[in-house]
């Protein structure tokens, strides 16, 4: 295969893609939607439904409570003594002799008439879900910063591919242009050597920068459970508003789900404390015990007999010996860690938030350096074509050229992908949507 035939072939398909997202810009990947994509398939989604139907699961046991509960008891023992029956005073009465052993079965019949722990349990077990959830949410909203990664790593590799194609596209035609002259004796063979070169190696450049964007691709398709199109176009986000308006708010901002698995973690405690407090509160409930036993409710029968009781119960421990006060402020330490954390991770966000800022700011000065810098190198490249075609430079002298225009611009397609991910860490940084 001659280098003609390479050079289309090679050229030929590292195009395909921007023909490809040129028609297909209406279905591009939005950072979004992949968000929300990867949030809706990961496994850990199914949690939340999981411990809803638990927890309604522990609510009814709750709500049981207040059924009546039916106990069955048999016993059977054997006794070393027994009372003993002073004998008859008078005549032709017999001796009564108690047994020694001892039967009993019976069926027992509780019921809750007034329970005050009741209503705080519910109330805990309520705060422990929402807890737990919010601790689910927490862990999922990590899974943003992975899409983040894949997505801007693609639309890096998208932008340098952009620009290596445009100058291969430019050199192509400096190479037609010199075989022309080459045909008519202007110049020496070797004018076509130096920019068959660097068109093969540029278009070498764009099939790894292919490859390697297939795997960004691959990577985020894995995280929102779908395959994603290779060709597809990448949207990137304009977030300076967003950036903007956050910046302004920064201080006030909770946005973040931690902010409220701590809320909801100081909710369970003070449930938690509320169900202390109705734990000396005295338990009212009524009773009944069917049985049939030897003896039956007289001790001193010796035969087998069906018997009954009912009544009212009352539990109440009114001296619990400092056990409830231990327990108050046992929970009310956990709300002293619990702040504590709190305070802890604010600190972090904001040291984080102060280098994504940093960022920010580094990069847009670059970047108005890098327009400045891409004038200047264009100024030269069109001089040196100029002079290339006049016959005054070689053709390397003009690749030399192209490449430093080539590198300038690819430094600033690097710096505005770099400054979208800047901003868009920030915005995930806090809490906040990215749209």
């Amino acid at each position: 295969m001659t280098f003609r035939h390479r050079a289309i072939a090679l050229v030929a398909c590292t195009a395909l893609p921007g023909a490809l997202r040129s028609q297909q810009q209406r279905d591009s990947l939005r950072l979004s939607a992949l968000h929300a994509a990867a949030l809706q398939t990961d496994p850990r989604q199914r949690q939340l439904a999981l411990q809803s139907t638990q927890s309604e699961l522990r609510l009814r046991n709750l709500a049981a409570e207040r059924m009546p509960t039916l106990t069955v008891e048999g016993l059977a023992q054997y006794q070393s003594d027994v009372v003993t029956v002073p004998a008859p005073t008078l005549p032709g009465q017999s001796r009564i002799n108690p047994p020694h052993d001892t039967y009993d079965a019976r069926l027992v019949v509780r019921e809750s008439l007034f329970d005050p722990s009741l209503t705080p349990r519910r109330a805990v077990e309520r705060a422990t879900l929402v807890e737990s959830q919010a601790q689910v949410r927490a862990t999922l909203f990590t899974l943003r910063q992975e899409v983040d990664e894949a997505f801007f790593s693609a639309t890096l590799l998208d932008a340098r591919s952009a620009e290596l194609r445009a100058a291969v596209a430019d050199l192509q035609g400096r190479r037609r242009e010199a075989v022309i002259r080459v045909r008519e004796g202007a110049a020496l063979p070797g004018d076509t050597s130096s920019l068959d070169a660097a068109i093969l190696q540029r278009s070498e450049d764009i099939l790894e920068l292919r490859a390697n964007r297939a795997a960004s691709i691959a990577r985020l398709g894995r995280l929102v459970g779908r395959a994603i199109d290779d060709s597809v176009a990448m949207a990137l986000p304009d977030l300076a508003v967003a950036v903007r308006q956050a910046r302004s708010a920064i201080d006030s901002t909770r946005a973040r789900p931690e902010y409220a698995q701590f809320g909801a973690t100081r909710d369970r405690i003070a449930s938690q404390s509320e169900m202390l407090a109705a734990r000396v509160k005295p338990v009212v409930s009524t009773f009944a015990r069917l049985g049939y036993g030897k003896p039956g409710l007289d001790f001193l029968s010796n035969s087998f007999e069906t018997y009954w009781i009912a009544g009212v119960q009352l539990q109440w421990t009114p001296i619990t010996w400092g056990a409830l006060e231990r327990e108050r402020e046992a929970l009310s330490l956990q709300q002293q860690i619990v702040s504590a954390g709190e305070a802890a991770f604010t600190a972090g966000l904001r040291r984080a938030v102060e280098a994504d800022l940093h960022t920010i700011d580094r990069l847009e000065a670059a970047l108005a350096t890098d327009d400045r810098i891409v004038a200047l190198r264009e100024q030269v490249e069109r001089e040196t074509r100029i002079r290339l075609q006049e016959g005054v430079v070689t053709s390397a002298d003009y690749v030399t050229r192209s490449s430093e225009l080539l590198q300038a611009r690819l430094t600033r397609a690097t710096h505005r992908v770099s400054l979208a991910q800047a901003r868009a860490h920030f915005l995930t940084t806090l809490g906040m949507e990215v749209r």
